[in-house]
């Protein structure tokens, strides 16, 4: 009896590990590491309403943004914009890789930049747009260093761009801007 209660033990010990948990279930990117980037904007605090000239009714031109605490060994940096809210799901309004490290703030893209396709099919940014009446949509701007340099081409579709980020990620950092529909 006493070994069948011991292998039933050890049974219920390894069922955790063989769950099949979902991994990472909205796509997005996930350090392997706990480093920590600071991100901001001078645009708008974090968690505070992004001012309409960066939204899609008025320039439709991406926020300014500021970082630090890049660590020592990034090869290139990556940044992410998606709205967790869409009623749709994940929207991912723009990514950008190659970013030189020594780059700590964006404006206009850097030279080696390059843009990958939103999940509107464009490799372009594209603001804050949620349908009216559904609330305050939450923006995330995320940054991430990535320990090796990515080659995306503007043809890199939004899903695949952020798996690449994400397999490439050793830190990251985020700031969230409001909108409302």
């Amino acid at each position: 009896m006493r070994p069948a209660l011991a292998a039933l033990a050890v049974l219920i010990l390894m069922l955790p590990g063989c769950s099949g948990a979902k991994e990472n279930p909205q796509n997005q990117p996930t350090p392997s590491k706990a480093a920590k980037l600071g991100v901001s904007s001078p645009a708008f605090a974090d968690n505070t309403q992004i001012p309409v000239e960066y939204s899609c009714k008025g320039r439709n031109v991406p926020p300014p943004l500021r970082w630090d605490n890049v660590p020592t060994g990034a090869q290139s940096l990556a940044l992410v914009v998606d709205d967790p809210d869409a009623p749709s799901g994940l929207y991912i309004h723009w990514v950008v890789t190659g970013i030189p490290t020594a780059t700590t703030e964006l404006g206009p893209l850097p030279p080696g930049a390059s843009v990958s396709l939103n999940s509107a099919g464009k490799p372009e940014y594209f603001g804050p747009c949620p349908p009216a009446g559904s609330g305050v949509h939450h923006y995330r701007f995320q940054l991430y260093a990535l320990n090796k340099p990515l080659a995306l081409a503007p043809t890199t579709p939004a899903p695949e761009a952020t798996k690449a980020i994400a397999d490439a990620a050793s830190a990251q950092g985020t700031t969230v801007g409001l909108f409302s529909g």
